[in-house]
Parts: structure tokens; C-alpha cells; sequence
């Protein structure tokens, strides 16, 4: 699962340092304001599950313990089944403990593109589908009375200026047509210009976090277990399935849930079909009657996305999300720069008091998938690809996942078939996607850093060079003290890179990040980078 930010570059002595050369390695650039943790991750308490030391048996066992896997877990276990879930690191901490946390069918310019691809029934059925997940949140937060800071608020997307408005003018249309209650509207509220937008009223924000915290704790009431620490790195299928984690353990289930975000098994050739994108968030307070009164997103200027939270008296908590770029692009510390610009230049913050990044995957079809893991499964179930709306889509799944294993039909399981082939809709992406990951796979070992990068690389940067033939990624701590491990991501191959800003290695193949010492901080990749002897010939 994806970890919180990790600690920022900072030099007492230097406000700013910028340090780049040939060598391919990148070092701090700024100090980036706030406290590197998601405010939902601050705000919300910490878990302790146990570990699965012992082999154990039950109707369902389901790999990860976000938004899509608690929810499929809970409703299974409301059915009475014997559920267990698996999460590597802790549950909600990953994406779902990293979101802006928009509650909402409302997915940007979604569908338009739904309806002129596949058709009109298409978007119906997906409205319909992700509005039932948003409701189905609320109606379970007041059954277990969970204080998680609902809040009904329009949802908007805009144009970013007025050559835009024929996109959001037929995303209206579209949207009406699927069955949402949307309005074309040319002022957003927002205290900046922009241009028209979509409006959809009756929308949901909330605290993710203590929600699913909650989810969590009515499912060990319901005999459910959890266990945390529990990384899976195999899995046995067949009429019943074995799921072994990294002690050894296994679990014996009937029926298997794959929800780790991006699927850790490529059995489906998922990833294939998946584009990993990361997202850069920043967070202040300011007075709540300055706040913006509903959820904005605007897919230009590099995406820009605003919500509010409550923080205590008279004031909110503005989140700004955007900046999308694939996990092992340089240049984290300008990203964060121009999002923390455009915030402030547009809202009166007091000041950045949290800043995040996130993750998620984009389908090549732009529908998520949910349901067999591929042709041949008969009783293993995959749910991602949300395209960052992994609330609505995590309780959507959620809910047909059960029914699904349950035995039972669901209107829209079709649309989410992970095995579906659509060769027209998904040629374009398919091949970008592809071909990126083509591009990265060879070239990035054409061009690796020299012998003599080492030398050069600063406090608190890092690099991946070619050292004695062999390929390593190498940080140097801020007491210089250099560190090396393997840098060929352990899920295909691909060379990582690194983060500058959360002191990490990524992947920009498939979005696997690791610590600096190696450590599996997000899949697919389920091994660790092994270390490396700079010393060894």
C-alpha cells in the first residue's frame, strides 16, 4: 500500500538548494511548507491488527485494507461469511488515507467520453452505479453512528476559462441524460474567473479515514479478522485458493478479493492496462466564510482540485490537490511550488500546514475494473483503476464484489469486467501506455549515471548510477553517509527513480515505490530492493 509523504529535504543554512547535473541524480530543491502528512492520517487514530503468523481458513480472503477492500470485507461478513483481510502495511492508510476525500459520481469530463464510446446505457449504468456507492457511505456511517464529518455539497467540474465551456456544455448534457441531477452553470462560486461548469447537486464530502476505522471495527464484530504486516506474494488458485504472505502464513479461502490498488499478481496482464499517476496535495487553514461551499475540479491547468474540511471553530481546512505526473518524473519539489502558487494566489490561506501526495490507476477505457481477475478465474475478484475516484468506486465495488461472490446479478457488472476488450476505445492509451513503459525499460539503462556521480550527489539526494557494472540507486543521508540498494524495481524490471521531495525510490513503469533502505512502500512490487556494497568489486 502507498506510505504517507516521508520527511522533506531541509537545509538550516540554505532556504533553497538546487543541485542537478548529468549524473542523473536529484537533491532538495526547496523546502516545501507544512508538516509532510496527510491531515486525515493526523487526525484519525492509529491501528494495531496483528500480524497472520498461523495458517488460517475462511469463505473470503481479501488482499488489501483500503476503501475497496474494507467495504468488500464488511458487506461479505454482514452476509454472515467468514471474511479475513490482509493489508501489508496498515489499513486505510494507503490511497484511501491519502485522498482529497470526495465523496461523488461526479468524475470530471467522465460522461461525455462514456457516451459517445460506449454508449448511452453505458453512462446510465455507471451513474447509477456510483451514485448507489455514494449513498450506500452515508447510510452506513448513521447505521454505526460514525462521526466522520459528513457533508452535503455540490460537486462541480469548470472549465478554466471560456474556450473550455463546449466541453463542459456537453459533459452537462451527458450527465442529465445518465441521470444526475446536473445544471450548467457560469458562476462556480469560486473567487477567482473560470469558466462554465457542471454542476450536481447533493453530493458528499467526509473524513475517509474514521469511516473506514469504523468499517473495520463492525467487521471484527461480525467475526471478520484483520490482520496488518501481512504482505501477500503468492497466491495458489483453484477450487479453494491459498494466499501465503511474506512469514509463511497461509490463508485457505473459497473466494479471493484482489484490492491492493494496483493488483500485485499480473496473471490478467493488468498492468498492461493500467497507467499509474501521482498527485501532489497541500493543505491550510482560513475562515470558514471564506471557504468554498462545494467540491471543484477542473481538468486543465495540470488538474486543479478544492474541497474543504471542518478545523475547528470558525475555521476550514482548504485541500488542493493536482499536479499529476507518473511516479519517478523528476521534478516533485516545482510541482508542489506551482500548486502551493495557484492556492495562494486564489484563496486567502494562513498558511500550508500539511502537504501529501497520493496515487492511483487510470484504465486504458477510462471504467475501472471490478469483478474475475481474468479469463480463467472462476472465484478470484480484482477491483482498481479508480482514475482517482476510488471513494465512490471503492464502495461500489465494494458492494458488488459481494454480491458477485454471493451468486448474485448486478446491472452493471458488464460495464466493470476486468476481462472486457474494447480494441477501438482502448488502442490509443493502450499503446501510450506501453509505450511508455517501453521507453523507460530500455532507455533508462542507456543513459544511467556514471562511476563518478557518486562524488556529486549532495545531503539528502540521490541518484541511480552504474557502479562496477551494475545498476544501483544510491542516497546520501543528511550526515552524508551514502546508501545503495538494488535499483531494478523487483515487480519487471524497470529502473526506479528518485523522489526528491519523499526521499523515495519510484517505479515509472507500474508505480511501485520503495523506502530508501529498499522497503516495498507500494505495489505491484512485492520484494524488497536488496541492499548494496559499494565497496564489493
Amino acid at each position: 500500500m502507498n506510505a504517507p509523504v516521508g520527511s522533506p529535504c531541509t537545509h538550516p543554512h540554505e532556504a533553497h538548494h538546487l543541485f542537478r547535473s548529468i549524473t542523473g541524480y536529484t537533491a532538495c530543491m526547496a523546502t516545501i511548507p507544512g508538516e509532510p502528512i496527510s491531515y486525515w492520517m493526523e487526525s484519525a487514530a492509529h491501528t494495531s491488527y496483528p500480524r497472520l503468523d498461523d495458517d488460517v481458513n475462511a469463505d473470503v480472503a481479501v488482499i488489501g485494507g483500503g476503501m475497496a477492500g474494507l467495504c468488500t470485507a464488511w458487506e461479505l461478513a454482514r452476509t454472515g461469511r467468514s471474511v479475513v483481510v490482509l493489508d501489508a502495511a496498515h489499513i486505510a492508510a494507503g490511497v484511501s488515507g491519502h485522498t482529497t476525500a470526495k465523496l461523488t459520481a461526479q468524475h470530471g469530463l467522465i460522461y461525455a467520453h462514456l457516451r459517445s464510446r460506449f454508449g448511452a446505457e453505458a453512462a446510465r449504468l455507471y451513474a447509477q452505479s456510483q451514485s448507489e456507492g455514494v449513498e450506500r457511505v452515508v447510510a452506513t456511517a448513521m447505521d454505526l453512528g460514525v462521526d466522520c464529518e459528513i457533508e452535503r455539497r455540490p460537486a462541480y467540474t469548470y472549465a478554466a476559462d471560456a474556450q473550455h465551456n463546449s466541453e463542459i456544455h456537453e459533459e452537462v448534457d451527458a450527465a442529465r441524460e445518465a441521470g444526475l441531477d446536473a445544471s450548467l452553470v457560469t458562476d462556480t462560486g469560486l473567487p477567482f474567473a473560470t469558466g462554465s461548469g457542471i454542476r450536481v447537486a447533493e453530493q458528499v464530502q467526509f473524513h475517509p479515514r474514521r469511516y473506514l476505522l469504523a468499517l473495520a471495527e463492525d467487521l471484527t464484530r461480525h467475526h471478520g479478522r484483520i490482520y496488518e504486516h501481512s504482505r501477500v506474494t503468492h497466491l495458489r488458485e483453484g477450487r479453494t485458493n491459498k494466499v501465503t504472505t511474506d512469514t509463511g502464513a497461509t490463508v485457505t479461502a473459497e473466494s479471493v478479493v484482489i484490492a491492493t490498488h494496483y493488483p500485485v499478481f499480473d496473471r490478467s496482464l493488468a498492468f498492461s492496462r493500467l497507467r499509474p499517476l501521482r498527485e501532489l496535495v497541500i493543505a491550510g487553514p482560513m475562515d470558514a466564510e471564506l471557504a468554498p461551499h462545494g467540491m471543484y475540479i477542473t481538468p486543465h491547468e495540470g488538474t486543479r482540485s478544492v474541497r474543504s474540511a471542518p478545523y475547528g471553530e470558525g475555521r476550514r481546512l482548504l485541500i488542493v490537490t493536482g499536479e499529476k505526473y507518473t511516479p519517478g518524473e523528476p521534478g516533485a519539489t516545482e510541482r508542489f511550488e506551482r500548486l502551493t502558487g495557484w492556492a495562494r494566489e486564489r484563496f486567502p490561506i494562513r498558511e500550508i500546514t500539511h502537504h501529501w501526495a497520493t496515487q492511483d490507476n487510470w484504465t486504458t477505457d477510462r471504467v475501472p475494473h471490478v469483478g474475475l481477475f481474468h479469463l480463467a478465474a472462476r472465484n478470484v475478484y480484482v477491483a482498481t483503476g479508480f482514475g482517482g475516484w476510488g471513494l465512490s468506486g471503492g464502495a461500489m465495488a465494494g458492494r458488488m464484489l459481494a454480491d458477485l461472490i454471493e451468486g448474485k446479478d448486478v446491472a452493471w457488472a458488464g460495464l466493470y469486467d476486468p476481462r472486457r476488450i474494447h480494441p477501438i476505445a482502448e488502442a490509443g492509451a493502450f499503446v501510450k501506455a506501453n509505450l511508455a513503459t517501453a521507453r523507460h525499460f530500455v532507455a533508462d539503462r542507456l543513459c544511467p549515471g556514471r562511476d563518478d556521480a557518486l562524488n556529486a550527489i549532495p545531503p539528502g539526494g540521490g541518484a541511480v548510477v552504474r557502479w562496477k557494472g551494475q545498476h544501483r540507486a544510491v542516497h546520501r543521508d543528511d550526515e552524508g553517509a551514502l546508501h545503495a540498494v538494488s535499483a531494478v524495481c523487483s515487480h519487471l524490471g524497470c529502473l526506479v527513480a528518485f523522489n526528491e521531495v519523499e526521499r523515495s525510490w519510484d517505479c515509472p513503469c507500474h508505480g511501485s515505490r520503495f523506502s530508501i533502505g529498499g522497503e516495498v512502500l507500494h505495489g505491484p512490487a512485492t520484494a524488497a530492493l536488496q541492499p548494496r556494497d559499494l565497496n564489493d568489486e
